[in-house]
């Protein structure tokens, strides 16, 4: 058995997220972004049997910017990947960045008891999961 130490999602993830309702504009999620490092949007679930929603940036440029629509006649609904798959704050990286990789995912919303709590990126799992830790200097 490994004496690898065992890192968690919750370990990696980002706290600070931003949401948005599907049926706001692109212009109004633009406008409520107030993260500096949003690369993606949680859509919020219309009721209890719903699921998550997540728009990325990269969605708004392919199907806003590049397709010259105007932002501010495009509902979120409309380019949003939902559902969207999310991961436990209890998983191993190692089995998130498997599931990143089998269904090429970039990040993804984590939940826990039906709320999301994070969200989780390559970026999050390799800087702070694999980088090496500062040397303790006492």
């Amino acid at each position: 058995m490994s004496d690898r130490l065992l890192i968690r999602v919750r370990d990696v993830m980002k706290t600070d997220f931003d949401t948005v309702d599907g049926m706001d504009t692109v212009q109004m999620a633009l406008e409520k972004m107030i993260h500096v490092e949003t690369k993606s949007l949680i859509v919020e679930k219309r009721h209890t049997d719903d699921e998550f929603g997540l728009v990325m940036l990269s969605d708004i440029a392919r199907q806003v910017l590049a397709k010259d629509r105007a932002p501010e006649r495009v509902n979120i609904y409309e380019i949003m990947t939902k559902p969207t798959l999310t991961v436990s704050p209890n998983m191993d990286i190692r089995y998130c960045a498997r599931i990143f990789s089998r269904f090429d995912l970039s990040r993804a919303p984590v939940v826990e008891h039906g709320k999301v709590v994070g969200i989780v990126s390559h970026t999050d799992m390799v800087l702070k999961g694999l980088a090496p830790k500062p040397a303790d200097s006492s």
